[in-house]
């Protein structure tokens, strides 16, 4: 008998930590902290854990990583989300799209369409397990592989019941960037939001992507397949032969949420100078930590949503094509809510425990 545990990750947009107990061992599929400080991962997750598989590098999946190394317990992740893990990790590479046998089973991953390096899961136990990690269909910066059919599902709903697609999303940020004068600052994670953002906004106007982006983004496109992304984002080649320029009329820079890196630093000199909400502007396009939410309050400070993640729609699409009979949908608030929605044949679960 095979069982998923979720250790963290429903009803709250907290770190990614699921537990699978099968006859050939027990593993962790990530080992996040945050989104929010007062979210960390806990080391009693890794009681009898076996090994650990990484989705992907951003914090609220891989962020506990030096408790999993600190206790000698093997990683499997690609490549390049192995570039993030702290020293002394025990990694055992996985492919980025393909198939491997571990413990018994076998493993198939194919790209998840939200980060570089990023996969999906997907387990021949019962009947088939698939776990999305985060995940998107609507990048043209990622690349998303259609993953095989699975009798369970735990997928990224971190949007919830929001419908909103990403044409929509994106009209709504060029509207609210054509009335903003003077500079705009886009904080993004590097290995996230920054390849897509830089995509849609080139030909609006002079584009500024920091040392840590532009380093991120170069070594993407060097990379090839095996960083998960699309044929559409060599289009910025060009863009990342040139150093940043900090006068440009956009300026996508690293942290997400402006709490460190070049963003905080362009920021905190905009205040000094009286800038900000006159000539200088922040717009977050992504889910934003009690900082980001702080800095909100400030005039010249706004947010409108860039999907990263799948809108509803997206949700249930992928629940049928998947043919599941059960779903967890991860990482929002009242997974309950979900059952008013019935256009899925797939009995919901929102409890800890899913036996297969």
């Amino acid at each position: 008998m095979a069982e998923v545990q979720v250790l963290s990750g429903v009803g709250d947009k907290g770190p990614a930590c699921l537990r699978v107990t099968h006859p050939g061992g027990c593993w962790l599929l990530d080992c996040g902290h945050g989104p929010e400080e007062s979210a960390p991962f806990r080391t009693e997750w890794l009681e009898g854990v076996d090994a650990v598989f990484i989705s992907h590098d951003h914090v609220d999946h891989i962020g506990g990583a030096v408790h999993v190394i600190a206790a000698g317990l093997p990683i499997y992740t690609t490549a390049i989300t192995a570039r993030a893990l702290p020293p002394g990790a025990r990694v055992s590479e996985i492919p980025v799209q393909g198939r491997m046998r571990i413990g018994g089973v076998t493993l198939t991953t194919g790209r998840n369409g939200h980060a570089l390096g990023g996969v999906w899961m997907h387990f021949d136990l019962g009947r088939g397990l698939f776990y999305s990690g985060d995940w998107s269909e609507e990048s043209h910066w990622f690349a998303f592989d259609e993953p095989p059919a699975a009798r369970t599902a735990l997928i990224d709903a971190s949007y919830h019941l929001d419908p909103v697609p990403q044409t929509r999303r994106k009209a709504d940020l060029d509207a609210l960037l054509a009335g903003l004068p003077g500079q705009v600052l886009l904080p993004v994670p590097p290995s996230g939001r920054a390849g897509e953002l830089a995509l849609h906004l080139m030909g609006q106007g002079s584009l500024g992507l920091d040392d840590t982006c532009r380093d991120v983004l170069a070594a993407a496109l060097g990379a090839g397949p095996s960083a998960g992304i699309s044929e559409a984002a060599h289009a910025l080649a060009p863009l990342l032969e040139h150093p940043f320029d900090p006068e440009a009329r956009f300026l996508l820079c690293d942290t997400p949420n402006a709490e460190a890196g070049a963003a905080r630093a362009l920021l905190e000199r905009a205040q000094r100078a009286g800038r900000l909400g006159r000539d200088f502007h922040v717009v977050f396009t992504g889910h934003m930590t009690a900082h980001a939410r702080a800095l909100a309050a400030h005039p010249g400070v706004h947010f409108t949503r860039w999907n990263v993640h799948p809108p509803l729609g997206d949700q249930l699409a992928l629940v049928d094509r998947l043919g599941v009979e059960r779903f967890v949908p991860l990482f929002c608030p009242l997974p309950e809510d979900y059952l008013v929605e019935d256009r899925t044949p797939a009995r919901l679960f929102f409890h800890e425990r899913v036996s297969l």
